[in-house]
């Protein structure tokens, strides 16, 4: 099941006082940025979070939920209604968050 883009847009508009929060679709879910960095998953109307140290603290009781089949768990987000909690989350996660991978050059083709 995909997700909407109501609950994209809640999700965004709850992380709304975040500067430099974006997104990029993905197979009908989300992937969310926040500063560049790879912060959490919208999937099947889901928030999910990077299981990073200082997101376990913030919710000890998280289940650890694959965003989709074969892929990596991570927190699923449930206070998804509390604003200041996931500004929170997301302003304590940054440090942790990995860096983006550099991209890859394209070679170029040489005709001979």
């Amino acid at each position: 099941m995909a997700s909407s883009k109501q609950y994209l847009h809640f999700i965004l508009e709850q992380l709304s006082s975040l500067e430099d929060i974006t997104y990029r679709s993905m197979m009908g879910e989300y992937i969310i940025y926040y500063k560049g960095k790879i912060a959490a998953y919208i999937c099947d109307d889901r928030l999910l979070a990077k299981p990073v140290e200082v997101a376990k603290k913030f919710m000890p009781d998280a289940p650890l939920e694959p965003p989709y089949k074969g892929a990596k768990e991570m927190l699923l987000v449930e206070n998804v209604d509390n604003k200041d909690f996931l500004t929170n989350l997301f302003l304590n996660m940054y440090d942790e968050l990995p860096a983006p991978k550099p991209k890859k050059k394209k070679k170029k083709e040489t005709n001979q």
